[in-house]
């Protein structure tokens, strides 16, 4: 058997899921719809399994983009787009794809 952690991972898997669905978004975004759709999960975990993701080949770097504006550390925020990997495998989870539907029609109506 091997030592450390398996290389599977469920919040990852979950990850994948949710961006096979909306082809790319940054880690806050990826955090508000795994908060809604899944269990609780902390940001950290969420930045954690992103970078993880990165080092197997599940996720790629969509972009990179600096947006100002009045952060409380600051006037620029720097977000990272995520997208799917080579090495990803979704399968498309129903729960996700209503999920993000029901968020489309919402700002439809809007």
């Amino acid at each position: 058997m091997r030592r450390g952690r398996p290389t599977k991972s469920k919040i990852r898997q979950n990850i994948c899921e949710i961006l096979f669905v909306v082809k790319e978004a940054y880690a806050y975004q990826i955090y508000k719809i795994y908060k809604n759709v899944f269990a609780s999960c902390t940001m950290r975990s969420i930045y954690y399994h992103l970078k993880k993701g990165l080092t197997l080949n599940e996720f790629i770097i969509k972009k990179v983009e600096k947006e100002n504006g009045d952060y409380s550390w600051g006037t620029v925020a720097e977000k990272t787009y995520y997208g799917l990997g080579e090495k990803a495998t979704p399968t498309l989870n129903e729960r996700v794809k209503k999920y993000i539907d029901e968020i489309k029609k919402e700002t439809k109506v809007s």
